[in-house]
């Protein structure tokens, strides 16, 4: 595809000085679409183009529109793509001759599309999905996030260009390469952006922290895989308590317990069981009771370095993500129900595309890229002490501090009926 000399100049991709940090945002508006004249051109770096992936839910809705059905969509421009694996129902490359983009076979050439210049305005990595293998011990899904990361740094050192760049979910599933990569996009002041669809969901009810609130306690309801939803039910949780009195401190200490140590927790007064069953009152699918938390349920333990403690509760019989906290002086606890439309397109992927388009357009990050960071290296040493039958890890290296900004999350009516709590 040829990118004419306007477009181009309109990507203004930024030179190794642009700038990373995130700034605050009115909490009424997605950015500035009205004054967005032209679609700029991005480039895609994904794993696999299946039907429902990943790429699909975020790539497809910059080619097709919010509801991938040919309406309204970011302004936006896949020009180019490279798929890490090809399996059978693949869709790219029927895409690719739908759309006119180019399937590159190498993530230099998805960037450049074979010059020595830019011809993006910004790069999104999509590694989820696909058949990579897990670590032996802790069972950790090995994408290559940093490998993608590093081949996009690499062709920005060759043409002496950076461009805003994306990482779907958590950066790695090892936090020392979350810190290189971290680093690196410091270092060369690319504008980093990472993370999943949960922080940007509709909240029912609409449900903001309040800057500098006196949180107490906090407890995130999750469902599904240690590792992939546990991800999501740490970020539904972290977007929240960030917003706490004085803002992110880093954690301290992290432990994943189950079967008896969840009710020895509990009695050691790590976590409340108030707080719990109003995070459990906002499940759509009532979970049964009595229950029984040392069957099947684990729960994910964090102390941070200001003192706050929180919880991840992957409950079994769970269905959704939930939210509880308590706030000092507030009779009744803060909580909401973090919903997402449960069949394509998968509404909740609009608001993350949203994001990215003004991460582009603007060239810099809607929120702190150090709330993935942090979930990240949390999620890690989690799946270390599951893996040591719930041991305690202490993590002096997840010192990491940030304040949040106000990048609203989904405010429209979601486009399925829910259930009224």
């Amino acid at each position: 595809m040829t990118i004419s000399r306007r477009r181009f100049l309109a990507a203004s991709t930024v030179p190794l000085a642009a700038t990373l940090a995130p700034a605050s945002f009115p909490a009424t508006v997605f950015g500035k679409d009205d004054d967005r004249s032209e679609a700029l051109p991005v480039a895609a770096v994904v794993t696999v183009y299946k039907k429902n992936s990943h790429a699909d839910v975020i790539c497809g809705k910059i080619l097709e529109g919010f509801r991938q059905d040919g309406g309204p969509g970011p302004k936006l421009k896949l020009v180019s793509m490279y798929t890490d694996q090809v399996p059978a129902g693949d869709m790219s490359r029927g895409l690719a001759e739908k759309h006119g983009f180019r399937i590159a076979e190498t993530i230099d050439e998805t960037l450049t599309l074979g010059s020595d210049r830019l011809q993006v305005a910004g790069v999104l990595n999509v590694g989820e999905h696909g058949d990579y293998p897990y670590t032996e011990d802790t069972k950790q899904h090995q994408y290559p996030r940093r490998r993608f990361f590093d081949d996009v740094v690499a062709a920005f050192r060759r043409v002496k260009q950076v461009a805003p760049l994306f990482n779907d979910k958590h950066l790695s599933y090892r936090f020392a390469d979350a810190k290189h990569m971290y680093d690196t996009a410091r270092k060369l002041k690319i504008p980093f952006m990472a993370g999943s669809s949960l922080p940007v969901a509709w909240r029912i009810p609409h449900l903001t922290i309040p800057r500098d609130a006196e949180l107490q306690e906090a407890i995130t309801v999750g469902y599904g895989g240690s590792e992939s939803y546990g991800f999501h039910a740490l970020e539904t949780l972290q977007c929240m308590v960030e917003r706490r009195r004085g803002g992110e401190t880093g954690v301290e200490s992290v432990q994943a317990v189950s079967g008896p140590a969840i009710t020895a927790a509990e009695k050691a007064g790590r976590w409340s069981p108030d707080l719990l069953d109003a995070a459990l009152a906002k499940q759509p699918k009532p979970v049964r009771r009595p229950l029984n938390l040392e069957k099947g349920s684990v729960f994910y333990l964090l102390k941070y370095r200001d003192g706050f403690q929180a919880t991840v509760a992957m409950v079994r019989g769970a269905s959704e993500f939930t939210f509880a906290a308590k706030q000092k002086d507030v009779p009744q606890p803060h909580t909401s129900w973090f919903y997402l439309e449960p069949r394509p397109p998968y509404g909740h992927f609009e608001y993350l595309v949203r994001a990215i388009e003004h991460c582009v357009h603007e060239k810099r990050p809607p929120y702190p890229v150090e709330r993935t960071l942090l979930t990240t290296g949390v999620l890690d040493e989690l799946m270390h002490s599951l893996a040591e039958d719930g041991g305690l890890r202490r993590t002096p290296q997840l010192a990491i501090k940030y304040q949040p900004t106000d990048w609203p999350f989904a405010t429209k009516l979601p486009p399925m009926p829910v259930k009224k709590n």
